[in-house]
């Protein structure tokens, strides 16, 4: 019954708009649509950022990673991408693709399932911004008036900007340029066709055709993306080889580079700011510009690390961080949990294989084993007390064991040391 609704609902309303009842209904609704005049201002959630006295990042602080831009700083590839997966006929139609419309009405009287299709550009605007994902069909509606007003209203470069700067694209990102970064570590501008098109494929489900953790899923649905960008004469048959050609990504970039290790100031800013403006602060794009001085800061740090690691050594040495000689026997786990385990402070963990009189062979988080000897653990006596530590080791044996997890800090001369 449900279904025999739905059918009667839509034929009648696209019948209604092949005679050109649109502009009734459009009367009739009009007074109970948002205001879309708003949406040539929105205001994005950006996270508050920090930044030192020549602008290199400090910090970053929020759950949503964006970069706004506007639609002269999106390059032709992206438009053309995104467009060619989503809206072949955007830059045509008035908001609303009848035909697809149809072609979706169909589909459900066929299979009795709601299938992909019908919701232009303009449409999944007019959800993202005032609607939500709620699937009714009087929401459906409201969606197709929305998007008539929407087209009335802005031109089609302000409404594919909007679209590109709200949509999610997995990973925390939200909008092309921050999705460009974490995935490609790339500014918008030096894009290829295939990562342009990889963008693309991500609005429909960003979690599923992730390029990293579902490669097979990703490049299907890339392999589609470019079809449409060739069918709909984007690209030439060369680019489309070549863009076919070209491997995903095979891991995740950072957002934004911190440039300035300054943690105690970030973190000062952060609870000020957050005291004044409580969890806005961190959807406001809030801006702080410090007078820190990189250089100074990072003489800063490495004096107060090295003069912590003299002091430490002093001292001597007080063991291993952890050990892990149930792990010796399968290698393949022994290296998924050193990788996962942190650098701190410049220092890098490895896992001590084995131990003879005077040499150790380390695992490193790469993969590869290094040799160790003597001179490398010569400081490591054993501590006693803040006062007092024992005498300096003769043997290995006398600071490591086979499945220790030691850090070691890198020499000015290319060699470990103990840390």
């Amino acid at each position: 019954m449900k279904l025999i609704k739905f059918v009667v609902y839509v034929f009648g309303f696209l019948l209604i708009f092949s005679v050109g009842g649109v502009g009734i209904l459009y009367q009739i609704y009009n007074n109970q649509l948002p205001d879309v005049q708003d949406l040539a201002a929105v205001q994005y959630q950006i996270p508050m950022r920090i930044y030192d006295a020549d602008g290199g990042l400090i910090a970053e602080f929020g759950e949503k990673r964006r970069f706004p831009v506007t639609y002269a700083e999106l390059p032709k590839v992206v438009v053309d991408a995104f467009t060619s997966a989503e809206d072949g006929g955007f830059f045509e139609h008035g908001g609303v693709d009848v035909q697809s419309l149809f072609r979706a009405a169909y589909e459900l009287v066929k299979t009795g399932h709601k299938g992909q299709g019908g919701s232009t550009i303009t449409m999944q605007v007019a959800r993202n911004f005032f609607l939500g994902r709620q699937k009714t069909y009087s929401r459906k509606l409201m969606e197709i008036l929305l998007a008539i007003k929407i087209e009335h209203t802005l031109s089609k470069e302000q409404i594919l900007t909007l679209y590109l700067n709200k949509i999610f694209l997995g990973n925390r990102t939200y909008g092309v340029k921050a999705a460009a970064q974490v995935y490609f570590g790339k500014s918008l501008d030096k894009l290829t066709v295939a990562e342009a098109a990889m963008l693309a494929s991500l609005p429909k489900a960003p979690s599923s055709v992730n390029p990293v953790s579902n490669p097979d899923k990703a490049l299907a649905r890339r392999a589609y993306v470019l079809g449409r960008m060739l069918a709909l004469g984007k690209i030439d048959q060369a680019s489309y080889d070549q863009a076919m050609q070209e491997p995903l990504p095979g891991h995740l970039f950072a957002s934004s580079e911190i440039q300035t290790r300054a943690p105690f100031v970030a973190e000062m800013i952060r609870q000020k700011l957050f005291a004044q403006y409580g969890e806005k602060a961190y959807e406001m794009g809030l801006v702080v510009h410090t007078s820190i001085n990189p250089k100074a800061q990072q003489v800063a740090r490495m004096s107060l690390r090295d003069g912590l690691i003299a002091y430490d050594r002093r001292h001597g040495y007080r063991g291993a961080e952890d050990h892990w000689g149930s792990l010796l026997s399968d290698p393949k786990a022994l290296l998924d949990k050193l990788q996962d385990t942190p650098v701190v402070g410049g220092l890098i963990p490895a896992v001590v294989l084995s131990v003879d009189p005077k040499t150790a062979v380390v695992l490193m988080p790469d993969g590869s084993k290094n040799s160790l000897g003597m001179d490398a653990v010569s400081w490591a006596c054993r501590y006693e007390s803040t006062d007092h530590c024992g005498p300096k080791p003769k043997l290995m044996g006398d600071v490591l064991k086979a499945g220790d997890l030691i850090r070691l800090q890198a020499e000015a001369d290319q060699h470990w040391m103990l840390a």
